[in-house]
C-alpha cells in the first residue's frame, strides 16, 4: 500500500537496503488497474514506466502502490519484470526464508524443462505461541513432507504455497492476464491466488514439484477464530479450484485424479456417516466411531514420529479433534458462501472480531448434540455387555 500507515515497510526497506546503490524505490499513487487520486491517463502511463524502470535497474526494489489486494501486488511484480528473468520466486510478507531456499528450487527447475513450478517446505515460525499454532505446525509438516512430497513424485503438486514457491517465467507471462482477471460465478476472485497460479501451470501440461531442501518459516494464527476464518477461506479456494483443476486431469498422472476425487468427496461422506450414526446408531457405535477416528490419527502421528524423528509429531493425533469439530462444518460453510470474500480476508495487524466463522461450528455442535439426545432417548444408553466392555476400557 501507499497509505501513511504503510510507510513503516518502506522504512524497513531503507534500513536494510537503503544504503546500497543497488536498491531502488517508488511511491506510486496508482496501480496497474486503478488510478490514484489526481492521476491522469498520461501520469498513469508514466507511473507504469517508472515502476518498470525501478524494477529493471535495481537489484532490490520497493514499490509502494495503491492497495488492491495480494493479487494486485503479485501482478505488479510479474508485470514489471516482464521477460527480463527466467524464473520468479514468490513469498509472503510474514515469511523467513532459509538462505539456500532459492538455489534449491532453482535446481529443480533447471533439471527438468517440463517442470513449470516448484514449492518448498513451509514450517511454522510461531508454533509455541498457542495450542492452535502448535497443532498447525505438526499438521504443516505432514501436509508438506508426506502429502505434497507424494504429489511431487507424480509431478502434480496441486498448490505451491505462497510463502515459498518459484515459477518458470515464460509460462507465467502466458497466463498472467487470465490469472489476474479470474472470475467465479460472475465475481472477481480475491483469494486463492497461489492455488490458481499452480492450476494455471498444470493447465498447460507442465509438472509441479516439491523439494524439502528448500525451507522457510511463516506465521500462523494463534487464536481459534482467526484460524477458523483462515481455514474457511482456504476451503473456499480449494473447492473453487477443484472444479478448475478437474479440467486438466487428463493431462497428468492418474494419481492427481485419484487424490482429488478422494480428498474432494471425503468430507461429505464423513459428515453423512457422522449424522447417520448420531441419529440412527447406538451410543456405543458413536463412541466406537469416535475412538476409531482418534486411533487412525494416532497411527498417522506415530508414523510421522518415526519419519521425522521427532516425538512432537504424536500430537498430530489431536488435530483430528479440530478436524471433526471445526473443519468439517467450515468446509460446508465455505461451499455455501463460496462467492463471498469480504469477511474472510487475513489480517495480521488487527484483531479479528468477526464471529461469522462460528456460525457453522455452532450449528454442527447443535446437530450432533440433538442426535446424541435423540439416540439416548430412543434406547437404553448401554446394555450390560457394553457397560462391562466400557468399564474394562
Amino acid at each position: 500500500g501507499n497509505r501513511q500507515e504503510d510507510t513503516y515497510m518502506l522504512d524497513i526497506f531503507h534500513e536494510v537496503l537503503g544504503g546500497t546503490e543497488q536498491a531502488g524505490f517508488f511511491v506510486w499513487r496508482s496501480n496497474f488497474h486503478e488510478a490514484g487520486e489526481g492521476e491522469t491517463e498520461a501520469s498513469l502511463q508514466e507511473g507504469m514506466e517508472r515502476v518498470r524502470a525501478v524494477v529493471w535497474a535495481s537489484t532490490f526494489s520497493c514499490i509502494m502502490q495503491k492497495w488492491g489486494g495480494k493479487r494486485e501486488v503479485m501482478y505488479t511484480a510479474f508485470k514489471a519484470l516482464g521477460n527480463s528473468v527466467d524464473y520468479i520466486q514468490v513469498c509472503d510478507s510474514d515469511t523467513v526464508l532459509d538462505p539456500a531456499c532459492t538455489i534449491e528450487m532453482l535446481r529443480v527447475l533447471e533439471e527438468d524443462p517440463q517442470v513449470g513450478g516448484v514449492g518448498g517446505d513451509v514450517q511454522i515460525l510461531n508454533k509455541y505461541d498457542s495450542w492452535i499454532s502448535f497443532l498447525s505446525s505438526v499438521r504443516y509438516w505432514m501436509a508438506f513432507n508426506v502429502e505434497r512430497a507424494c504429489q511431487s513424485y507424480f509431478g502434480c503438486v496441486q498448490c505451491i504455497s505462497g510463502p515459498l514457491g518459484m515459477y518458470r517465467n515464460s509460462l507465467l507471462q502466458q497466463f498472467l492476464e487470465d490469472w489476474y482477471h479470474q472470475k467465479f460465478l460472475g465475481s472477481k476472485c480475491s483469494f486463492g491466488d497461489d492455488r490458481h497460479l499452480t492450476n494455471r501451470v498444470l493447465s498447460l501440461g507442465y509438472r509441479t514439484k516439491y523439494t524439502a531442501r528448500s525451507k522457510c518459516l511463516t506465521e500462523t494464527p494463534t487464536r481459534y477464530l482467526r484460524w477458523l476464518n483462515q481455514q474457511t477461506r482456504w476451503s473456499k479456494s480449494y473447492f473453487r479450484e477443484w472444479l478448475y483443476n478437474s479440467l486438466w486431469f487428463h493431462k497428468h498422472h492418474l494419481w492427481m485424479t485419484y487424490e482429488s476425487v478422494v480428498t474432494g468427496f471425503f468430507p461429505f461422506f464423513l459428515i453423512a456417516t457422522v449424522i447417520q450414526l448420531f441419529y440412527r446408531g447406538r451410543i456405543w457405535n458413536i463412541l466406537l466411531f469416535l475412538l476409531t477416528v482418534q486411533l487412525v490419527g494416532i497411527i498417522k502421528a506415530t508414523y510421522a514420529c518415526f519419519l521425522r524423528g521427532n516425538a512432537e509429531m504424536i500430537f498430530m493425533s489431536l488435530y483430528s479433534l479440530l478436524y471433526m469439530s471445526s473443519l468439517l462444518p467450515a468446509k460446508i460453510f465455505a461451499i455455501a458462501t463460496i462467492n463471498k470474500s469480504g469477511w474472510g480476508t487475513s489480517g495480521r495487524k488487527t484483531i479479528v472480531v468477526n464471529f461469522i466463522g462460528l456460525i457453522p461450528v455452532s450449528i454442527w455442535v447443535a446437530v450432533l448434540l440433538g442426535g446424541l439426545a435423540y439416540t439416548a432417548y430412543c434406547q437404553d444408553l448401554f446394555s450390560e455387555t457394553e457397560l462391562a466392555f466400557l468399564g474394562s476400557g
